[in-house]
């Protein structure tokens, strides 16, 4: 099958899945690094939201250049 005729997976399937997910099943230690895990994966989030900021903000200086 071509890769164009695949479904493309909704963006936020991971994070449902992982909503989904019975906890009660999971191991203390299980819980901590599932927790630790998440922790990083918001911290590049965050990154990357500092970084589009960073962007927009140059492309704002450079467009607003001579406005008042």
């Amino acid at each position: 099958m071509e890769e164009a005729a695949l479904p493309r997976a909704r963006r936020d399937a991971a994070l449902a899945e992982l909503e989904r997910e019975d906890l009660d099943l999971l191991a203390v230690d299980e819980l901590h690094v599932r927790i630790a895990r998440l922790e990083a994966e918001i911290g590049r989030a965050q990154r990357a939201i500092e970084k589009k900021q960073g962007v927009r903000s140059a492309a704002d200086s450079l467009f607003s250049f001579g406005k008042a």
